[in-house]
């Protein structure tokens, strides 16, 4: 499973992602596919609220890979932290990620993820979830620790719930799998209203 020389079948599945953490999601949802990265421009744009912003992102991923695979169903997802109705992406350096950090401790979050799916017929469909997430006081030191072992890096808002951060998470409202990364519950109710899974 992997990149734009992989041969897919028509008809079949495609993840338009390269994060390991929702091809295992998916996976969950007991339907072959492939994996096909799409890379896209991640910046917000101007005065973008952030439902938008996500809903764009993930369209956008799915859009890419179905105009190279057009007889077959993609899949694009996005997933963002927003604060203060501030958008945290992925942090660009880890002075980025510590200031993230800082900002989520102590205090209630969104996270929202969206999911898009193309159909062979070029019609998609949507889902977004929106999760509340509220981290107790995080010490400096262990901001600084968890900085240094790069879990954050590659992640909105700095931070992964299912490593290390998880265990300062005092509250969550909302969808486990979104704040990871693929809403199960939107995605698989997606993957049964085009007929891949059974209802």
């Amino acid at each position: 499973m992997e990149d734009t020389h992989t041969t897919v079948a028509e008809g079949s599945l495609i993840l338009a992602s390269a994060s390991p953490r929702r091809r295992e999601l998916l996976d969950r949802c007991g339907v072959p596919f492939t994996v096909v990265v799409a890379a896209v421009d991640e910046r917000v744009a101007s005065n973008e609220a952030p439902a938008d912003y996500v809903l764009r992102l993930a369209h956008a991923k799915a859009a890419a890979v179905h105009h190279r695979h057009p007889d077959s169903f993609v899949i694009g997802a996005d997933t963002t932290v927003v604060v203060a109705d501030r958008i945290l992406g992925k942090p660009s350096d880890a002075d980025q990620a510590r200031d993230m950090l800082k900002q989520l401790s102590g205090r209630c979050h969104e996270v929202m993820s969206a999911v898009a799916l193309f159909k062979p017929d070029g019609r998609r469909l949507e889902r977004l979830s929106i999760t509340q997430v509220e981290f107790g006081l995080l010490p400096e030191a262990w901001i600084d620790g968890y900085v240094a072992t790069g879990q954050g890096l590659d992640k909105a808002g700095a931070y992964g719930i299912q490593n290390d951060a998880g265990l300062w998470i005092s509250r969550l409202s909302g969808s486990y799998t979104g704040v990871v990364g693929l809403p199960l519950f939107e995605t698989s109710a997606l993957l049964r209203e085009v007929g891949l899974t059974p209802v």
